[in-house]
This record gives structure tokens, sequence and C-alpha cells, in this order.
């Protein structure tokens, strides 16, 4: 469940692990890179590392903790429609119970020209079996994510489906163009092959030393013609067109 408590200790293994602080420093200067100016807001921030690429962001979550700037449900954002430039979720998509009601509220309160830039897990070859057997979240490729799911009073705020991202951009693809036609697809790509999962993330003990991660990710460049088959991740971003 996502908690203060889960937020804390994330936050201490940021602190404390620099293998993965120099990874996400990759992934959040290219987020950072596709913001168009203007207020831009993160859901589900957690640990609030975003704002040190891109200090205009506001950082949210749904619990309350002191490093973040208020408290957010994706799919009933308190924000005024037409008011943001971007709206953010890192690893967050897939913990949204109904994510038709996040892109609904995200075409709302974005401006004309506004971004959507989402970072995910991604279902490939090799991290199936990873986030299958080895994540505490399932891998449901049988559930719709444009379905709109009755409440669940017993669901927690981690529950997930790893598969989201996979669906909605890849597999089903089609639908989720029928369901925002306003929504062009500017960037899709499939990223992080084997530094991430040797970091053990923020759940396990890292096995990649860090003089090991730069070689590593240009490894992973060069063999960016296998991303189908090798990669943990997927970045979208989509634009709002009107």
């Amino acid at each position: 469940m996502r908690t203060p408590e889960t937020l804390l200790r994330h936050q201490a293994v940021w602190r404390s692990k620099a293998v993965l602080r120099a990874l996400y420093r990759a992934w959040y200067e290219e987020i950072a890179s596709y913001l168009r100016s203007g207020p831009t807001l993160e859901v589900g921030g957690g640990t609030g590392n975003l704002k040190e690429y891109a200090p205009q962001v506001i950082c949210t979550d749904v619990v309350r903790v002191p490093w973040l700037d208020a408290v957010a449900d994706a799919q009933r954002l308190p924000i005024a429609t037409g008011t943001l430039a971007n709206v953010v979720l890192f690893d967050v998509l897939h913990h949204i119970e109904n994510v038709r009601l996040f892109f609904d509220e995200a075409v709302r309160v974005l401006q004309p020209g506004g971004r959507i830039v989402v970072m995910d897990p991604y279902i490939s070859w090799l991290s199936w079996p990873v986030y299958h057997y080895l994540h505490q979240e399932p891998v449901d490729f049988t559930q719709d994510p444009l379905q709109l799911q009755p409440p669940q009073a017993d669901r927690a705020p981690f529950d997930a489906n790893q598969a989201a991202a996979t669906m909605l951009f890849e597999r089903g693809y089609d639908a989720f163009c029928r369901q925002y036609p306003q929504l062009d697809k500017l960037v899709h790509r499939r990223l992080s092959f084997f530094a991430y999962p040797l970091s053990g993330g923020f759940e396990h003990p890292s096995i990649l030393p860090i003089s090991f991660v730069r070689p590593l990710l240009a490894l992973e460049r060069a063999l960016g013609f296998l991303d189908r088959v090798l990669a943990f991740r997927i970045l979208v971003v989509l634009e709002k067109t009107g």
C-alpha cells in the first residue's frame, strides 16, 4: 500500500543507492527535455526527485509527505480546466485504478499543445519473467485499461497492472486513438534493458557496480534495435492538439 512510510523508505533508498540515482538521472533529464514551458504537474511524484531537473514541477501524490507540494488523485485532479502545459507520470500509470478517468482529466486540464509524459513498465520477452515472478505487482493482459472498473473498497493505492502501458500504447493503441483523437503521440521509446533490473530498483539490493553504469547504458543504446525483446520500460509523450 502507498503510505507515507513507503515513500520515506523509497527516499532513504534513493539517498543511499548511487547506482539508482545515476540511472534515474538519465531518465529525468530526458523527461525534462520534452516538457513545454509552463505549469507542470507530476502525478504520483513519490520521492519528488523530478524537481531537481524541472524546478517548475508541482509534485503530488495520494498521500501527504513534507517534500511534495499537494495531495492529488490522478482520476480527479484538483486543477482548473486548460491551465497546465504538462502532466508527468513516472512509474504511476500502472497504479491508476481507472486509467480512462486519468486521461479524461489530463485532456481537461491541459492547454492546447500541452503534453502528457509517461514512463512505465514495458512487457518484453526479457522483462516479462522478471515482472511476473520477481515483482509484487501483477502482469495482466486480459484486463482492458480503458474499461471502467467499479470502485473496489479494498483496493490499495499501490495495486497495479504492469501491462497497462504496453496494452495502451502498443497492443491496444488503435482503441486508445479512437477514445482520445485529440492526443497525438510524439515519442514512443522502449528502453532500460539490463541496468535497471541489475540495480535492484527500490526494493532489492544492487548487483551493478557504479563504475559499470555508463558502459552498460552505452551497450543498451547500441542494442536499441532489440528493444521489443529487451526493454523494461516505455517512454511515451502525447500532445493535445486542440
